[in-house]
Order: C-alpha cells, then structure tokens, then sequence
C-alpha cells in the first residue's frame, strides 16, 4: 500500500481524495467538525506538492447537502462546491478552471445510487476527474462502495495521512503485548460487537461491559432490568462471555425512577426502573483498572447518552486522560467525551480513532475492504 510521501509532485494534477464528512449538522451548524479536521494533513500534502484536492463525501443517505461543510472548509481554504452532475461530460470543464491552490468538494456522493452498489461504470466516470486517488475515509473503509474500493482499481492509489494513523493505532492493539490491558466496551447494538467481544476476551486481562449492552448481561445473571432496552436474542454467546473469568459486570447502576435517577446495585432493580448509566462504586473500580493499565481500548459510551447520562463516559474519560495507558478510543460519542476532556484527543497516549463501524470491523478482521482496495 502506497502512503502519501510516495505521490510525486503533482504539478496541477487533480487528485480524488476519499474523505469522510458525514458529520452532525443542526440548523446548518456543524457541531462535530473532528472528521472534517482530521482530513487536513492529507489536504495539505496534496496542495504542497502542487495538486488540487477533488475532495469526495457523502452525508447521511443521500438527500442532505454537504453545503454547510463547504462553508465550514472555506475557513481554512480557498473552496469551490460543485453541485453539477458528476456524470455530465462537462463536468471536467468545470474542474478545469478551478485555479490551482484551491480544494474541491463535490456535492454528496450517495445522491447517485451507482456508489451504494459498487457500479464499475460510475467509478470509471468519477476516476476521469482525476490523476489519482487517496483514501482517507477510514470511518466508511468497511464499505464496498465505488468511491471506496471501485476508484483504486483505475487510479495510481494511495492511503491519506488519517487511514495510515488510524491502521497504524488500531494495528498495534491487535499486536499488542502489553499488560495489564483493560477492554471497555458500551453502547447498543449488540450484534455488531460480538465479534469483538470474542477476539477481546482472549486478549485482555480485563473486559467491563458497559451501555446499553450492560441490560441483556444483567438479564441473563439472573438479575431484573425493569423497563430498560435490552437486545433478544443473544442469549447463547452472553451466557459463554459470562463463563469467562475476566468479563467484569459493573456493581451498582443508575436507574431512573419516577422520573429521577437513582443509585442501586443490580439486585435492587424495579419493575418500572429504567438503567441509564453505571454508579459512583463502578467508575471508582473501572478507573482504578485503567490506571494501572498499560493499554486501554474503549467502544461506546457507558450510559443513555443522548438522554444526558453521561457522568460515568466523563469519569472514565478523565480517568484516561490521567493515566499513562496508550488508550484507543473508538469514534462517536466516546471520542466526543475523550475530545472535551483532553484538548488534543490525539496526543502521545491517547488516539480517538474517526471510525464506528469501520473500528468495529477492523477490530474484528484486521483489514477493511477499502485498505485490501489499495494494496
């Protein structure tokens, strides 16, 4: 796989550049710009090298715009958004006249229903735009997407600054050999993270199991959940998870009750109750394993977090913020949390991967589609 330091000197040239910017945006104000930032290492590589960035995205299914992020970019950089047809032979007149110096975006790639299916016709028009092609979308990778893995098949092919970092800090936990190593995991969406349960649980010496996920734990310890969500269905591979000795089940919860939270352990767990977030006892004894750690991992928030419940994601957050561990926090609302309580998310013990599903995924194989792509 070629890295940016390999691209010659462009001398004009037009470079495809695979970014992710399918970002939260309210009123037309962005309020996570991470995966937008993260994207301008590669950004200026390609314009010190004398290159014009053609800058390719989508947001959400397809209908939205990406005007609010050109807005956002021409902070930074001279911006032309081009809304027209990419299928429309003038298309390339257009880009033409772009003066060199400045960056590209094309308006949201998923408005073409040829990228969702991989259509090899679409990525053969989309590579006419260009001289070459750079990933630096690893939160979409996972992705057998035309602008993911079709492009690379009919342009010289590199990975941006944000997809080496990301495969370099992911990498490095599934080689690791450090101990102890503490494997946090929350959210919802049980399926998706069963595979990295099952390669986690060998490897670390600890594996909390937090968030949304916590309930269906809890439920099958024999333990009431009230009315909190839990995910049918996975009865079997949690009833295996709980043999082991390391999956560690937190000791006392937040519920709401009567419409106001409340501290319990899981055996004091009403009919009505509602869990929301792990207690004061659990994030005493998660940041005290993280900060003996030498490597931490962390997936998803610990409580309803889109409900306000977000005093135990802080706390470990801060906890990680203070310790030595090499942390590798996996994207959203985690990495939003790391992001507030460390100024720069990215610093020497600390990498806030861009990713979700993609981080998921890689965790699990080892590779995405759209890194095997560019090899």
């Amino acid at each position: 796989m070629k890295t940016l330091s390999q691209l010659p000197q462009l001398k004009g040239a037009k470079v495809l550049v695979r970014v992710d910017y399918n970002v939260p945006i309210v009123n037309n104000r962005i309020r996570d710009a991470r995966r937008i930032t993260s994207s301008f290492d590669t950004i200026n590589a390609i314009l010190k090298k004398g290159g014009t960035p053609i800058l390719v995205a989508h947001l959400g299914d397809g209908k939205a715009t990406l005007r609010p992020v050109a807005t956002f970019l021409s902070k930074t950089y001279k911006i032309v958004f081009i809304t027209h047809d990419v299928t429309d032979p003038h298309i390339k007149d257009i880009i033409a006249q772009v003066p060199k110096g400045t960056i590209i975006l094309l308006e949201n790639i998923r408005r073409y229903k040829e990228e969702e299916k991989n259509d090899a016709t679409f990525a053969k028009t989309l590579a006419k735009l260009g001289q070459y092609y750079v990933n630096d979308a690893f939160s979409v990778s996972h992705r057998k997407h035309a602008s993911v893995v079709g492009l690379p098949k009919y342009l010289p092919s590199f990975a941006g600054v944000q997809l080496q970092k990301e495969i370099t800090a992911l990498s490095a936990v599934l080689k690791n050999k450090q101990h102890p190593f503490v494997f946090i995991l929350g959210g919802a969406k049980f399926d998706t993270k069963i595979p990295l349960l099952k390669r986690f649980v060998d490897m670390a010496d600890s594996v909390v199991i937090t968030g949304a996920i916590l309930n269906s734990f809890y439920k099958e310890s024999g333990f009431a959940v009230g009315k909190s969500v839990v995910e049918a269905g996975f009865e079997k591979p949690i009833a295996a998870l709980l043999k082991k000795t390391n999956v560690l089940l937190p000791p006392d919860c937040i519920v709401v009750r009567k419409k106001k939270p409340v501290t319990i352990t899981p055996d004091e767990v009403d009919a009505n109750d509602v869990i929301v977030d792990i207690g004061p006892q659990s994030i005493e004894l998660i940041s005290e394993k993280i900060a003996r750690a030498k490597l931490v991992v962390w997936n998803g928030p610990t409580g309803w977090y889109e409900k306000g419940f977000t005093k135990g994601t802080v706390a470990l957050a801060k906890a990680a913020a203070s310790s030595k561990a090499r942390t590798v926090i996996g994207g959203g609302d985690t990495g939003a949390v790391i992001e507030k309580v460390v100024k720069d998310g990215s610093s020497k013990h600390i990498f806030v991967s861009t990713g979700g599903g993609a981080t998921l995924d890689f965790f699990a194989q080892g590779t995405l589609p759209g890194i095997t792509a560019l090899k």
